[in-house]
This record gives structure tokens, sequence and C-alpha cells, in this order.
């Protein structure tokens, strides 16, 4: 099921997506990044993770991925992966295909590159069009990295399992262009921390089987239906929107309505609903802060009161200010020589 389709079928296109320019303009930056054999791109990984092995040369493999349908690029994909690892050499695998298992369905992952190294290690590559600028890049750019590179290491991790002198490296190669022009720098980044979460979000997720059997009997998400039908489909399954869907998932301005009329927290952020505790609704927030609801014990009634007398007090305080301002420059105006009131005025 394509969820954009679903959303404009519900009336919620999601109107964002990579601007034309943008995505021709990042895949000229990786084409130049793998051109020649992706001598640029081996060059840099040697530089930075090379860790003793000799220098890629000439005779670096790059292994014909191509097969019918996913499945069968995934599987192309872990065989040429086995035999890189057997072989003992530099290989590079440009956009191999990976599986994961999401939720009790497979999920079909296409990272930029993989490099085999001579010792067996197995090296994500992602190349992003976002610059380095004095070797650094944005923070929120380069976490967003890191954790589509996470995702991609836990699926190499499945297939080095069952790969003799296999390990697949928890450190990635993030290649960008340097400072304000086009040429090609990199960075080492760290996923372990972002391995662990990644893993441990998808052992809490629901399978998919498990969603299905707790829909109502002869649910469909056909968007041929007619909306009214369509729309208690998509509610059938509780929707946990947080502002940050809005940058992954075409669903999100759908939910972000649905949340935003039940007047559900969650609209305002993750870190918003985890500081109002039993608070779940913007009405109950408001009640609790003006003192019409909620226990004085709770500390976050409290913090609702104490917050709420606090800005009271602050207009309190603008608003006498302001009627003094007021106050002075009509005592200006009155007490100023004859011809010279409209000067007073104009101030």
């Amino acid at each position: 099921m394509d969820k954009g389709v679903l959303a404009t079928a519900l009336g919620s296109p999601a109107p964002f997506g990579q601007s034309q320019f943008a995505f021709m303009r990042g895949n000229a930056f990786e084409a130049k990044v793998k051109a020649d054999g992706g001598a640029e791109l081996l060059r840099l990984l040697y530089e930075r993770l090379g860790g003793g092995a000799p220098a890629p040369a000439g005779d670096v493999a790059t292994p014909d991925l191509s097969a019918a349908g996913p499945e069968g690029r995934a599987a192309r994909t872990a065989l040429a992966l086995r035999e890189a690892t057997a072989a003992g050499g530099w290989a590079l695998l440009d956009h191999p295909m990976l599986a994961l298992e999401v939720a009790g369905s497979p999920a079909y992952l296409e990272p930029d590159a993989v490099v085999v190294h001579p010792d067996g290690r197995w090296t994500v590559v992602e190349i992003k069009s976002f610059p380095m600028i004095d070797a650094s890049a944005d923070a929120s750019k380069v976490g967003a990295a890191a954790r589509q590179a996470a995702v991609y290491v836990l699926a190499l991790e499945r297939v080095a399992a069952v790969t003799e002198g296999a390990e697949v490296g928890h450190r990635v190669l993030l290649v960008c262009p340097k400072d304000f022009s086009n040429l090609p720098t990199a960075s080492v980044v760290d996923v372990r921390k972002q391995r662990a979460v990644t893993r441990r979000q998808l052992t809490r997720l629901t399978r998919v089987e498990d969603i299905a059997a707790a829909l109502p009997e002869g649910t469909t998400f056909d968007p041929a239906c007619p909306p009214e039908e369509l729309d208690a489909a998509v509610a059938a399954v509780p929707p946990a929107y947080a502002p940050e869907c809005l940058a992954a998932c075409e669903l999100a301005f759908h939910c972000r309505a649905k949340s935003r009329a039940e007047g559900a927290v969650e609209a305002l952020g993750r870190s918003v609903r985890g500081e109002l505790g039993g608070l779940t609704t913007v009405a109950g927030v408001l009640a609790a802060a003006a003192g019409k609801e909620g226990d004085p014990a709770d500390p976050t009634v409290a913090a609702l009161r104490r917050a709420a007398a606090l800005r009271a007090e602050a207009l309190e305080s603008a608003a006498v200010l302001r009627a003094g301002a007021r106050e002075a420059a009509s005592a200006a105006g009155a007490g100023a020589p004859e011809g010279m009131e409209g000067a007073a005025a104009c101030r």
C-alpha cells in the first residue's frame, strides 16, 4: 500500500519532498564520488578506515548486483558479499539491496555503497549532498544520516552472521561536498548508539499480523473506497503522531489533523508529551493550569499552575508599564509650550 496514494485519497496529500534541483544535485555528486570505479570513494575510505591493509588498487572488485525484483537483488547482494569476503581483497558494492525484518515483514533497503575490506570487514558508505564546512556538517543532518546508516548495519549483520570471516564495521563513512565546492570529503561516524536504539525499537514493534488481526472484519485500505469508509478504516489503526512524522511519513498531515481535532498533546511533540505526565489533552492541560482540574499535589499540575501565575504576573506588569508610558506621554504633551503639542504627539 502506497501511503502517499492513501493520503491523497483521504484528502490530506503530503506537500513535501525533495526538490528536483536537489535530487539532480545529489545524483550528480554521487556520480562524481563513484566515478572511475569508485577510486575517489575508496581513497577517502582508505585514508580514514584503511586499518593497515594494502591500499586499494586497480584490482578492486565491483560485482554486478542486478537481479529480478528486490528479493532477487537482496539474494544477489548476499552472494556478492560472501564471494568478496572469501576472495580476501577490496570490493565495492554499488547500491546493494539488503533485507531486514520489520514487524514481521521484510523491508528492503538500498545503501549508497558497501565496501568489503581485505580483512573481511564491511563498511557502509553514505553519500550526502549537504556540505562539510571546516570538516564539520550540520549536526541534525549528520544525526539523521547516522540513524539511516545504523539500519543498514543491522541488515548487514544478518548476512555477516552466516558468512565466515565477515564482520560489519560500526563506523560508517559519510561523504559530503567539501566547504562550498563540489569536491568530496569524508568523515567517520560511529553508529553504535543508533544501532542499539534501532534494534530495541524494532523488537518493540507490533507485528503486522497482530495489527491485521485486531482490525474489524472486511477492513480495506483501497484508495478507491468512498472517503468516509477509507477514513474509518485508517482510524481503526491507532496513530502515534508526532511532529517528527512530517519529515518521513506521507500520512503525517492526516494524522496531525486528527490529533489536533482530538486536542492530543502529542501534536506538540514527544518531549512535551513526556513532561505532561497523565495529562493527555490540551484542554486538560489548560484546565489544570487554570486550577479547574487536576490534583494540586501532582508535580505536573503544580508546575503548570506556577507557570500560569508567572505568565499572569508578567502580563499584568506589562500592562502597568504600558499604562504608565501612555500617562507620561499625555503629560508631556499637556505640558509642552504652545505650538509643540503636535510634535509631542508625533513622538
